[in-house]
């Protein structure tokens, strides 16, 4: 019988080691409900809305009883004619294309430097009849190409390209699956020493993210979950899941002398209660997410929080019965000459010396380290937010995007056109004086533009120039927005318009994010402020974690800005610099990095105050709980650091970005901030930072935050 006033985290676990059958066939039977509920509950795959005028236009365009059709290009050269018409030719006969426009009969066709003709077609018929019509097409391409031998055919469309794109993120997803949990497992290999030992925390992440994906599906007829996001949900379901398994197993190590099911009980009361506060921390950060209002972003939120809200329950409820079903058959299968020396947890002396070493002359260590993390901040000073165009994001080593590159170099913006949307709230927009404002329109804009009729609205496709997401894009963009379209389409009465499209898209989500970021970031350090107060009844304790966090964040800002926008060592990591950084990346490592950040502080604070409550100076404490806690510490972000490291590997570069970004900010995190900055900004402070505490009392009944 558990005393009154014992922590439910503990009592939880005490239950679970009790009814170790209920609760792992209870976790096992979560599982399977989960998957069986997401592979058999019918799903819509609900679409995110763009943001801003943008989403306007998607939206009058998604009213419609007609979807937009697709368009494809074909690069040709403009001194074989003959060539040429054999390709206009074939495609009129493959019947799968029609509105086939050819440089021999419109100038606009035509590259400015008229070495370049462009033959561009609609692909027919509707849903997987398309995907069938553009293969008949590129069959027809490739036979022309294959008669004229000389003449060099480059064929890149809205489908093709948007194809390829989805071919290489499904490849990276399979590349970061398959490669992330061996990784994973040979860290835990070392850190434990014992097949069996690693094994769990492998085993509890595998089957949270397994349940995350099942219930992902089952609501993704309301929430939007795309490709991205279910990359990230694995990775940081991985993550967090061996990171909670690895604190708590490893403090039942450390307290192993006390027996199995004693040793599980401190655990469960010390670091289970920093894992259901740390999954609490990261939840309720990522939550402000919800802030910005763009629905691709609250996808990855739900993700986020059922990931992590799975992980928690599964270290307190499944790792206590497994480890008390196991006893001390957890360190079987142990590894040679790692083994014996893994088996039982030890403090860091690595991470004892260098926190003795700070907190001796504490002013001068916290301002190197601060001083480090300034410099490595200021590149993002000049950090430029700007979405890839596709033949950006992936390496020209892909046709597709090679053959995309050719068309965008001699027809600037062609393979990112904006498509202006045309419609009225009184019927078909398609009249007399609406085709003559569309003619003086197009006339002022670059060539060539094509209008399309979608029900009773109409779009104009227009190349914006530029790379369509550099600066001379946007200038176009702002130039339809604001000055072309209203002093032609919005002279009409009752005519509606709006500027969709990739290019308007990632614009307006850009000024969305950064309209919202102060709202967002206010919320995030509110929460972090009143969530450590609350943990440890102290002002100072929440004023530097967030000073610290700050300065974390703001060091792999610079670092991205310093490899990604400016190209530092990107042959290195294998990408061409675009001359920006992904929009939505900074906001989404600040939510994400506060909340894991947060867990790693809580972790070795929670030993620090457990050791000036045990009695000891605060110099010491500080020493002793950064020395017992660090060595974990180091081991969760190593297998963090690994699996966000992945990413380096993939061919996109926004997930290169994620994971270099990831990767840095937490392996910098969990040591130059946690071993050093820490421990110094701590010393400053001495006993300031805790509430007295009398030496005799009872840690054990006084303390629950480690």
């Amino acid at each position: 019988m558990l005393p009154a006033g014992t922590p439910v985290v503990e009592r939880v676990a005490r239950w679970s080691t009790h009814h170790r059958a209920a609760a792992i066939f209870g976790w096992l039977a979560l599982v399977a409900l989960a998957w069986v509920i997401g592979t058999f509950t019918p799903g819509t795959d609900a679409r995110s809305s763009p943001a801003g005028d943008a989403g306007t236009g998607q939206a009058a365009l998604d009213r419609q009883d007609a979807r937009e059709p697709f368009w494809e290009n074909v690069l040709v050269p403009r001194d074989s004619p003959a060539t040429t018409t054999d390709l206009v030719t074939a495609l009129a006969a493959s019947g799968a294309v029609a509105d086939i426009r050819s440089p021999l009969v419109d100038p606009a066709q035509v590259s400015a430097d008229g070495r370049s003709g462009l033959v561009t077609f609609r692909l027919l018929g509707t849903g997987t009849e398309i995907r069938a019509n553009l293969v008949t097409a590129t069959a027809a391409v490739d036979a022309v190409a294959a008669r004229h031998p000389g003449d060099r055919l480059a064929q890149a469309g809205d489908l093709s390209v948007s194809g390829a794109v989805d071919r290489s993120i499904k490849e990276d997803i399979g590349r970061s699956e398959t490669r992330s949990l061996p990784l994973t497992l040979l860290i835990l290999l070392v850190v434990f020493g014992s097949l069996v030992a690693a094994a769990i925390p492998v085993l509890l992440a595998g089957t949270t993210v397994l349940a995350t994906f099942g219930l992902l599906s089952a609501v993704d007829n309301w929430i939007p979950v795309n490709s991205a996001t279910s990359s990230m949900t694995l990775l940081i379901g991985m993550a967090v899941g061996v990171d909670y398994s690895l604190f708590f197993l490893r403090r039942v190590r450390e307290e192993r002398a006390h027996g199995v099911e004693e040793s599980i009980r401190i655990a469960a009361r010390t670091s289970g209660h920093v894992i259901v506060v740390s999954g609490l921390t990261v939840a309720l950060c990522v939550t402000g997410l919800l802030c910005t209002g763009l629905d691709n972003l609250r996808g990855l939120t739900v993700s986020t929080i059922l990931v992590v809200g799975l992980a928690v329950l599964a270290s307190v409820t499944v790792l206590p019965a497994t480890l008390s079903l196991l006893g001390d058959r957890v360190d079987r299968a142990r590894i040679p000459w790692l083994g014996r020396r893994r088996t039982v947890a030890t403090r860091s002396r690595f991470w004892a010396g260098v926190a003795s070493i700070v907190t001796r002359r504490p002013a001068l260590w916290t301002g190197i380290a601060a001083g480090l993390l300034v410099l490595l901040a200021l590149p993002a000073i000049g950090i430029r937010l700007q979405d890839p165009a596709p033949t950006e994001s992936l390496p020209r080593s892909v046709p597709v995007i090679d053959a995309a590159a050719r068309v965008q170099e001699a027809f600037p913006g062609s393979t990112m056109p904006a498509h202006v949307v045309l419609w009225s709230d009184r019927g078909p927009v398609d009249t007399p004086a609406v085709r003559r404002a569309i003619d003086e329109f197009t006339a002022r804009t670059p060539k060539p533009a094509v209008v399309v009729p979608v029900g009773d609205a109409l779009v104009v496709r227009v190349p914006l120039g530029g790379s369509g997401n550099d600066e001379a894009a946007d200038r176009t963009l702002t130039a339809l927005r604001e000055t072309l379209l209203p002093q032609t389409i919005g002279r009409l009465d009752g005519v509606r318009f709006a500027v969709a499209g990739r290019t308007a898209e990632a614009h307006d989500f850009t000024a969305q994010v950064l309209d919202r970021a102060p709202y967002v970031f206010g919320f995030i350090l509110l929460l972090a402020f009143v969530l450590l107060l609350v943990v440890f009844r102290s002002v100072v304790v929440p004023a530097v974690s967030i000073l610290l966090n700050l300065l974390s964040v703001g060091a792999a800002y610079g670092v991205l800005t310093l490899v990604f926008q400016d190209g530092f060592l990107a042959p290195l990591v294998g990408f061409t610099p675009y001359g920006g950084v992904l929009g939505w990346l900074p906001m989404f490592l600040f939510v994400l990095l506060f909340g894991l950040s947060t867990d790693y502080h809580i972790f070795i604070l929670s030993r620090i105050r457990e050791r000036r409550q045990a009695g000891r100076p605060a110099r010491d404490a500080i020493v002793e709980g950064t020395a017992g806690s660090s060595g974990v510490v180091t081991s969760a972000a190593l297998i963090m650091t690994g699996v966000f490291s992945i990413f380096l590997s993939l061919a996109a570069i926004e997930y290169k970005m994620l994971g270099l970004g990831m990767a840095f900010a937490i392996l910098l995190d969990a040591t130059v901030v946690r071993g050093v900055l820490l421990p110094a900004a701590l010393s400053l402070f001495g006993d300031r930072l805790w509430n007295p505490v009398a030496p005799r009392e009872d840690p054990s009944r006084t303390f629950h935050f480690s």
